[in-house]
C-alpha cells in the first residue's frame, strides 16, 4: 500500500497553516455578547455562535499546545446542569501561546469550527476560538477536576445515525452523551478528562502516539488488544493518547502494556485518530511482556504457505535481516511464500526502472544468512507507475518457493499485459501462462497491483497459488466520521476486483472440482466483509482465518481495533483436509518497533 507516513508527517508540520483553510464556510462574523464556554459548545456538535465574534470568554487554562496547531484549552470552572455542553474549548493561536496552566483568562475572538483534514474527509469538526485576543487575569489558579473517563462512563452504543436529509450528517443532532460514545465524548470536547490504568491498544507509533481502552473487557484479544469484528459493533472504549510534554518522554509502548496511575489531559479531535486524549500527565507505562509469536513448523508432508505484506521493501531498507529471521524464525520458512509490497530495484527513485531482482535477491540472501533455504522465486515486472503504491516504487507480489520441496510449473507467455486463462490437461486443470496475471488490462486494476498466479507442485499433486495486493481503503470516511453509517467508497473497487478473483477460481474448479487452490495476500478488507463474501462466491473460496476463535482474527493494529486485513482463502479440498492447520503470526502489529505494519499469515495442509 502506498506511504501513508510521509504524508502524514507533513500535514503535522503544516497544521497550523492549514487551520484557516480547513474551516467550515460561514457568514460574515456577527458580534455576541459576553458568553459562557457551554453557550458556545451548545448542545450539537456545532457551535450556536459559530461566525461570530464572541467578548470575554472567561476559563482556567488547562493545556498549553507548543506545537502543530498552536494554542491552549480554557475550562469554565463553574460548568451549567446540562451534560450534553462542553465546559472546555480550544483557543487557536497560530503561534506559541504566552499563557500557563492555571492563568484565569479572557478571550476575545471568532468561534470558528475547524475540520481535521479538510471538509472532504468527511471528519467532524473541532470548535475553536480563532484570533483571540487574550487577558490574563490572575495565575496559579488550580484547575477545574478532571471528568473521569471509565468502562462505566462510555455508553455500549457507538453513534447515532446521521440525518437523511443531511446526506447521514450527525451534526445537527442534539447530543445524547448517556446513550453514544461518540456524543459522551463529544460533550467532553476541549474538557480535561482523566483515564486510570488504561491497557494500550496500539502500540507506540514514531508520532509519539499510542491508543488505550477504557473497557478492558471489550472485545479483547487474548494479547492484550480490541479485535474488530462487526460493522455493526463499533469498540466505544478506545481512545488516542498524545502529549503535551516533550517526545522523549512519552512511552514506548506494546499492546497489552498498561499506562499505571492515572493520564490526564484536554479531550481533543484530530484526523487521525478521532478523540484524542492530549496528556499534561501520563500514568506510568507497565509492560505486559509481550513476545513475538511463532508459528509451528510444517511435518514432511504438510505444504506451508504464506503471505506478508513487508511494506514497500527496496534495496535501501534497513530491514533484510529482520525480515530474513521473521521468516525463517518465526514463519518457519514456508514452502510458499507470497511477499507484498516488494519495491523496484531503486525503490521510490522515479525514472522508469520496474525491474526488482536486486530487491528480492537480498532478501533472499539475507534468509539464506539466517539459517534458511535458498528461495527461488517468481514474479512479473509491472509496467511504470502502472499498479499504485509510492510514485516510482512500483510494488508487485513475489512468489518465494524452496525449490528443495516444491517446484514451480513455468508456461510461457505470462508477462505485464497477458492475462492467465485455464485449460485442461491430461484431465485435470493448468494454467496458460505461469506464472501469469489474472485480467491485468481490466479497469477493476486500475492504480491497483494484478493478481500473480502460479502453478506449483508438490508430493504430486498441483497447487493453483494466486497472490493478491487489493486496493487500500484510502479515501473511506473514519469510523468516527460526522456522516453516519461512514461511506466506504474504496470498497466498490475491491468488489470488482474479488468478483474477477472468484471468477478465476471458478475457472479452475469448473475444470477440475478438486483442484487446490490458495488465493492470499493483503486482500485490504475484513473477513466479514463484502469483499470477502465476494472472494468466496458460492464456496468456491473461505477464508481460512475463520477457522480462528474471534479473538484471534486480526494481523493490522489501527486506531485501536485489531483486524484482519491479510487472509488466506482456500478452496473446498483444503478446506476439507482433515490437518488443516491456520496461524495469524503476530510479530509486526502489536509492537512499537514493527517491520511492517502487517502480521503475516501461514497456512498447512497436505494437499
Amino acid at each position: 500500500m502506498p506511504s501513508k507516513k510521509s504524508a502524514r508527517l507533513a500535514a503535522l508540520t503544516v497544521a497550523a497553516v492549514c487551520s484557516a483553510a480547513s474551516t467550515v464556510a460561514l457568514t460574515a462574523p456577527a458580534h455576541a455578547a459576553a458568553v459562557a464556554i457551554h453557550d458556545i459548545q451548545g448542545t450539537t456538535r456545532m457551535s450556536p455562535y459559530a461566525g461570530q465574534a464572541v467578548t470575554d470568554v472567561a476559563g482556567i487554562v488547562t493545556g498549553v499546545r507548543t506545537y502543530g496547531s498552536r494554542g491552549f484549552w480554557i475550562q469554565d470552572p463553574n460548568p451549567d446542569a446540562d451534560p450534553a455542553t462542553s465546559e472546555g474549548v480550544f483557543v487557536f493561536t497560530s503561534s506559541v501561546p504566552k499563557v500557563a496552566v492555571g492563568d484565569a483568562v479572557t478571550v476575545s475572538g471568532t468561534v470558528t469550527e475547524f475540520v481535521p483534514g479538510g471538509a472532504a474527509s468527511g471528519n467532524q469538526s473541532v470548535t475553536e476560538i480563532t484570533k483571540p485576543t487574550v487577558t490574563v487575569v490572575s495565575s496559579g489558579n488550580a484547575v477545574p477536576a478532571p471528568t473521569v473517563v471509565n468502562a462505566r462512563s462510555v455508553p455500549a452504543a457507538y453513534t447515532p445515525d446521521g440525518d437523511a436529509a443531511a446526506a447521514n450528517s450527525v451534526n445537527a443532532l442534539t447530543l445524547q452523551p448517556k446513550k453514544y460514545a461518540l456524543d459522551y465524548y463529544e460533550s467532553l470536547e476541549g474538557m480535561d478528562v482523566q483515564v486510570a490504568d488504561a491497557r494500550v491498544v496500539t502500540a507506540t507509533d514514531p508520532y509519539s502516539e499510542l491508543w488505550v481502552t477504557v473497557k478492558p473487557h471489550e472485545n479483547a484479544s487474548r494479547r492484550g488488544g480490541t479485535v474488530y469484528g462487526s460493522y455493526t459493533s463499533q469498540n466505544t472504549g478506545r481512545l488516542q493518547v498524545q502529549s503535551l510534554g516533550a517526545t522523549a518522554d512519552f512511552p514506548v509502548a506494546n499492546v497489552g502494556d498498561v499506562l499505571g496511575g492515572t493520564t490526564t489531559g484536554p479531550l481533543d479531535y484530530n484526523q487521525y485518530g478521532g478523540y484524542t486524549l492530549v496528556a499534561h500527565q501520563l500514568g506510568t507505562l507497565k509492560s505486559a511482556g509481550l513476545q513475538r509469536e511463532t508459528t509451528a513448523k510444517q511435518k514432511k508432508g504438510e505444504l506451508a504457505v504464506a503471505t506478508y505484506n513487508v511494506e514497500n521493501l527496496d534495496p535501501s531498507d534497513a530491514t533484510f535481516e529482520e525480515h530474513a529471521s521473521a521468516i525463517v524464525n518465526n514463519l518457519k520458512s514456508p514452502d510458499i511464500v507470497s511477499l507484498e509490497e516488494i519495491q523496484d530495484n531503486n525503490g521510490a527513485t522515479n525514472d522508469g526502472t520496474t525491474a526488482a531482482d536486486v530487491t528480492v535477491t537480498k532478501l533472499i540472501d539475507a534468509i539464506v544468512a539466517a539459517g534458511g533455504p535458498r528461495y527461488d522465486w517468481r514474479s512479473i515486472d509491472p509496467a511504470n507507475n502502472t499498479d499504485g503504491g509510492e510514485p516510482g516504487g512500483n510494488i508487485r507480489q513475489v512468489f518465494l518457493f524452496n525449490p528443495e520441496r516444491v517446484s514451480f510449473t513455468d508456461r510461457a507467455g505470462g508477462d505485464t499485459t497477458t492475462a492467465a486463462g485455464v485449460t485442461k490437461e491430461r484431465g485435470k486443470a493448468a494454467l496458460t501462462v505461469s506464472p501469469g496475471r489474472i485480467d491485468p488490462a481490466n479497469a477493476a486494476w486500475n492504480a491497483s497491483r494484478k493478481p500473480l498466479v502460479g502453478e506449483f507442485a508438490f508430493r504430486g499433486r498441483t497447487v493453483f497459488v494466486i497472490a493478491n495486493h487489493f486496493n487500500s481503503k484510502g479515501g473511506d470516511q473514519s469510523l468516527h466520521a460526522q456522516y453516519q453509517p461512514v461511506a466506504r467508497s474504496s470498497e466498490t473497487q475491491r468488489h470488482q476486483q474479488a468478483t474477477l478473483v472468484n471468477a478465476f477460481v471458478k475457472d479452475i474448479l469448473d475444470v477440475q472440482k478438486n483442484a487446490d487452490v490458495v488465493a492470499l495476500g493483503d486482500i485490504n478488507d475484513f473477513e466479514f466483509s463484502g469483499t470477502a463474501k465476494i472472494l468466496e462466491g458460492d464456496g468456491e473460496l473461505w477464508s481460512a482465518i475463520k477457522s480462528l476463535p474471534r479473538s484471534e482474527r486480526y494481523s493490522y493494529d489501527y486506531q485501536g481495533n485489531q483486524q484482519v486485513l491479510d487472509q488466506i482463502l482456500v478452496s473446498p479440498s483444503i478446506r476439507r483436509s482433515c490437518d488443516f492447520a491456520y496461524d495469524s503470526v503476530h510479530i509486526n502489529s502489536e509492537f512499537h518497533d514493527q517491520i511492517s505494519d502487517h502480521d503475516p499469515q501461514v497456512l498447512r495442509f497436505e494437499p
